[in-house]
């Protein structure tokens, strides 16, 4: 039973935020930046944000060569650089909201570990370095492969290595946890551990279903990521589960950094000297396309081996812990930012960039609630 102060004050809001990770706070924090005097909520169903915010490896990237080069198979050159400016935008936006100290940002640089049969990916190296001069005033990637010998890869696997100095690492958890204190300490209200189970849209506003509650707002935004099926299931995304480990300290770990490999499929970096490794999903990606939080051995047998055989050959190795996360992909990596309908929003599939998109995604989302 209700009393009359939480109907009056705990119910009702300018604007009603679904899902609180990296986008969900990010456009809480813009609208309270925008609109100082307006009320937000943000309903998260886990104690934890529940898809990838908590759960990525801290990679603060925006594509390497191969990755691409594939998108430009996919999309025309003007839009593969708005993407690229989009995530590098984001994480400049991230950066200066929450500051490099709060989120251990590290300014290694990043590097693609290319195979024998991949070495024709140098062959475009030239025309995307040309393509991204105009966005980033200097060539972003350079061959350099005396690294691969510097890190310790096996050079049976790997025979080309390219570096890009643009490229850095975060803190995922200490990340969130600011972002989190930020949102609160402008005046978003955030109830964690409540599921919305539907919304209805009326002609003066929105009501919002949870925990056994009516929440109402002038509008809605989704930022639910691989989960907005559950509550508009024609929506145009697949879910993805990646896989992630992090083995103990590694005694004289010689690399500091982040690293791609296969289109970006594997992904790998210190963490001190502890080694965070992830992907595989393409080995197995009918099988990845799930929301459910499990472990395919299939494609942890792969990390293991490649860790032991590729990225630390004659050294031991121990694996401490090993979590998956589950991202949302489209027909191209162009992130979904859409009003669904009158009052609702949307700002959903981030296509494994969401620490590089979510800020700007949410930044845009935010303008778009408030010229409703």
């Amino acid at each position: 039973m209700l009393s009359f102060w939480e109907k009056d004050h705990f119910l009702n809001y300018d604007h009603i935020i679904i899902g609180g990770g990296i986008v969900g706070l990010s456009t809480a924090v813009s609208l309270m930046e925008k609109a100082p005097n307006k009320r937000v909520l943000v309903l998260e169903r886990g104690v934890f944000p529940t898809g990838a915010s908590t759960k990525n490896a801290g990679f603060a990237c925006f594509g390497s060569l191969t990755e691409i080069m594939v998108d430009l198979q996919k999309m025309s050159p003007e839009e593969v650089v708005n993407l690229v400016s989009t995530r590098w935008n984001g994480l400049q936006l991230l950066r200066k909201r929450l500051g490099d100290t709060a989120i251990d940002y590290r300014s290694y640089g990043g590097y693609e570990l290319l195979s024998k049969n991949q070495l024709n990916a140098l062959d475009k190296l030239d025309e995307v370095n040309d393509l991204l001069k105009p966005l980033f005033d200097q060539e972003v990637y350079r061959q350099t492969n005396e690294k691969i010998e510097d890190f310790g890869f096996n050079q049976a696997h790997v025979s080309a290595v390219i570096f890009n100095p643009l490229e850095a690492q975060i803190h995922t958890g200490k990340m969130m946890k600011r972002l989190q204190q930020l949102a609160t300490s402008l005046g978003v209200e955030v109830i964690s551990g409540i599921e919305v189970e539907a919304f209805e849209e009326q002609a003066n506003g929105v009501t919002v279903k949870a925990g056994g509650l009516s929440f109402r707002a002038e509008n809605i935004a989704l930022c639910t990521n691989a989960f907005t099926k559950n509550l508009l299931p024609e929506t145009a995304l697949a879910p993805g589960r990646g896989t992630v480990l992090v083995t103990k300290p590694v005694a004289g770990l010689k690399f500091k950094g982040t690293f791609h490999y296969e289109e970006g499929y594997y992904y790998f970096r210190n963490y001190e000297n502890r080694i965070i490794f992830g992907g595989g999903r393409n080995l197995a990606e009918a099988e990845e396309e799930t929301t459910a939080f499990e472990i395919n051995e299939k494609i942890l047998n792969k990390l293991k081996h490649d860790l032991n055989e590729v990225i630390c050959p004659n050294q031991s190795v121990e694996i401490e812990h090993v979590w998956s996360g589950i991202m949302a992909f489209g027909p191209n990596k162009q992130p979904m930012l859409k009003q669904h309908t009158d009052r609702v929003f949307m700002g959903v599939r981030l296509g494994g960039m969401g620490v590089a998109i979510g800020s700007q995604l949410g930044f845009d989302l935010a303008d778009r609630m408030l010229q409703f």
